[in-house]
Order: structure tokens, then C-alpha cells, then sequence
């Protein structure tokens, strides 16, 4: 059994969408394809968002972000939407999920912080419904 393939997509591809695949990678290991991308992304992770994962252990200083492709999202059997709004192409057999969550851009660490844990809490449902077969309850 191949497993499941999960792409997080927002639009700078530096905080939220890398926070979100840092999480699923440490938390689900190989049980699932972890990708990342951005409608118009950015020259470099949010550095502050590095360091909130990197107060709960995980590292992702080397994510960079990338430019979102069709055959992202075609090769995906999940799509996380995270405010990339229309940038995200739609196709049919594709499972979607729109979390709306604050940008961290800009933020400081406490704002950040709050963004970290709820993606958390988020990643933890997206785990739990691709091990039983169902949607998640977390959008």
C-alpha cells in the first residue's frame, strides 16, 4: 500500500504551509508524503516561525519555499489550503482542506507561537483521519 500523499499550500510557502509539513513529517514519519508550496512564494522560511518549531523540537531551516505546480496538486491525495484563495487549482478526486489561519509573516514569537499550536492540533485530526480511511473534522 502506497502512502497517502498530503500537500500544504499557502501562499508564501514560508510559515504556515512549512510549520504544517514540519508537523506531519515528525509526527507520521513515512506513513505519509509530505509536500509544501506556495502561490507566490517567498525567498525564505519565516524565520520566526524556524523558531517557534524549533521550541517543540522540530527543525525546518532547510524548507525552502517553492512555487506550487499542477502536478503538485494532481499527485496529491490531500490539498491543505491555508489562504492561497483562487492560486489553488481544483481537480476532481482531489480531497481538500481549507484551513484559515492567521499569516505569521510579520508576527512576533507569541503570535506565532498560537499559530504553531493550532496547526498542531490540526495536524494531529488530518493524522488521525488518513490512519481511519475518513475526512477530517478540522477544516
Amino acid at each position: 500500500m502506497t502512502a497517502p500523499s498530503v500537500l500544504f499550500v499557502c501562499v508564501h510557502n514560508a510559515g504556515r504551509s512549512q510549520m504544517a509539513a514540519g508537523y506531519l513529517d515528525h509526527l507520521a514519519g513515512d506513513r505519509v508524503q509530505v509536500l509544501s508550496a506556495g502561490s507566490a512564494p517567498a525567498a525564505a522560511i519565516n524565520p520566526v516561525a524556524v523558531t517557534a518549531m524549533a521550541e517543540v523540537g522540530i527543525d525546518i531551516t532547510g524548507r525552502t519555499p517553492r512555487l506550487l505546480a499542477d502536478t503538485d496538486v494532481k499527485a496529491a491525495d490531500v490539498v491543505v489550503t491555508m489562504g492561497c484563495g483562487d492560486a489553488c487549482p481544483f481537480f476532481p478526486g482531489v480531497r481538500y482542506e481549507d484551513w484559515v489561519l492567521a499569516d505569521p509573516a510579520g508576527q512576533d514569537l507569541t503570535a506565532v507561537r498560537r499559530i504553531r499550536d493550532e496547526i498542531r492540533t490540526r495536524i494531529d485530526a488530518l493524522i488521525a483521519s488518513l490512519d481511519s480511511g475518513t475526512p477530517s473534522e478540522s477544516a
